[in-house]
């Protein structure tokens, strides 16, 4: 694996950080006096990211997206993460990139012009179903919301919860047990029987339609509502979760290196007792800590995306990655904060609001206790290997 940026690469993580600096931090402050606008300011932020043709970067050009390798998706989606607003500025954000990955590897013809498109181009949000209280969540064996055949279609009944982004969702990728398995359906906003029962409150507040709890009470959808083939919901879930938690490991990554960024500048201007922070040494070895584990955690992520661009599954390489960087990107952000004192705890500048929002990302996409089962149960069975 070559760790060297090719030109290419090089001038566009440049471009992402110029936008990020001249377009999308700036809006931090209003965005967060104003949450109830953060969705039209991505909307805007989203015309200047197509202006400055930086728009969809995880998708192929016949998409309008820039095509890029995961490789070289690592490296935009960190620096775009140096903002909470940084990846939705860039259609690249949690649920709407994940799913974008598996509308393109599964949609029917007719499903990828009522579904990707718009949600490619921007036009729309979506939601990703799966999760339901004291059901399918971190263990999707207790999936109990039901798919019944009637006619040629499906009733669908349950309840689902946290869904993100589900307050102005077109559309929703519901996973429900049908008599033939596990099955993901393409259920429309407005469809018969689908309510929006509320937005959770939750200690995260940056996410563009929240996280909302869904009731399915008769909904009727037909036959091409089902994506991909009846019975194979849990593999299509799969194949968005692994890369899914990838770019949620990038897009994190660039909090930590913003966080520490902000602690580095602020050590280096405070003094206290007699010299400046970065003078102590237990500032200097919280700042050396940090580097280390960004560094880890960057190659971590770029040893998955080099996997991913060989056309390898990730399983192990995606849950190893989940643990290490989640846990990471939080004591990264915990130490800042605990660098810049009463500065990190105010909302001056952007330290508490990130650690409200990075705290859920070891829940978020599987526990870091589930996936290190999985990663234990693995690894017993292989030899110790690259």
């Amino acid at each position: 694996m070559d760790f060297g940026l090719d030109r290419e690469t090089e001038g566009l993580r440049e471009r992402v950080r110029a936008f990020l600096e001249e377009a999308v931090i700036p809006k931090e402050k209003e965005a967060a006096t104003r949450i109830d606008q953060l969705e039209a300011i991505a909307r805007a932020l989203q015309e200047e990211a197509k202006a400055r043709r930086l728009f969809l970067p995880q998708m192929p050009r016949e998409l309008g997206g820039l095509g890029l390798s995961w490789v070289q998706l690592a490296v935009v989606l960190e620096e775009a993460g140096r903002s909470l607003l940084g990846p939705r500025a860039l259609n690249a954000a949690a649920p709407d990139e994940g799913n974008m990955h598996l509308l393109d590897k599964v949609a029917s013809p007719e499903q990828r012009t009522r579904y990707l498109y718009p949600l490619a181009a921007g036009e729309v949000r979506s939601g990703f179903a799966m999760t339901e209280p004291m059901g399918a969540g971190a263990d999707p064996t207790l999936l109990k919301t039901r798919a019944k055949r009637k006619g040629r279609g499906f009733v669908l009944e349950g309840r689902k919860w946290f869904t993100t982004g589900a307050d102005g969702a077109a559309f929703f990728i519901v996973l429900a047990r049908a008599e033939e398995g596990p099955t993901l359906f393409l259920v429309d906003r407005d469809a018969p029987g689908l309510k929006l029962l509320r937005s959770i409150p939750t200690m995260d507040h940056w996410t563009v339609g929240g996280h909302g709890e869904l009731l399915l009470e008769g909904c009727e959808v037909e036959e091409k509502a089902v994506l991909g083939e009846v019975g194979k919901g849990f593999e299509y879930a799969e194949l968005r979760l692994d890369p899914a938690r990838l770019t949620h490991c990038m897009r994190w990554l660039g909090v930590a290196v913003r966080a520490t960024e902000l602690a580095q500048e602020y050590a280096l201007v405070r003094e206290s007792f007699g010299k400046r922070l970065a003078e102590h040494q237990g500032v200097q070895f919280m700042i050396a800590d940090t580097h280390m584990e960004i560094h880890a955690a960057r190659l971590m992520v770029w040893h998955a995306a080099w996997k991913l661009d060989r056309g390898e599954r990730i399983r192990h390489e995606a849950s190893m990655a989940k643990v290490f960087v989640s846990e990471a990107v939080n004591r990264a952000v915990d130490r800042a904060v605990q660098i810049t004192g009463g500065l990190g705890i105010s909302e001056d500048i952007p330290l508490s609001i990130f650690y409200r929002e990075v705290r859920p990302f070891r829940i978020y996409d599987g526990p870091s206790e589930v996936h290190r089962a999985s990663v234990g149960k693995r690894a017993l069975y292989r030899r110790l290997r690259p």
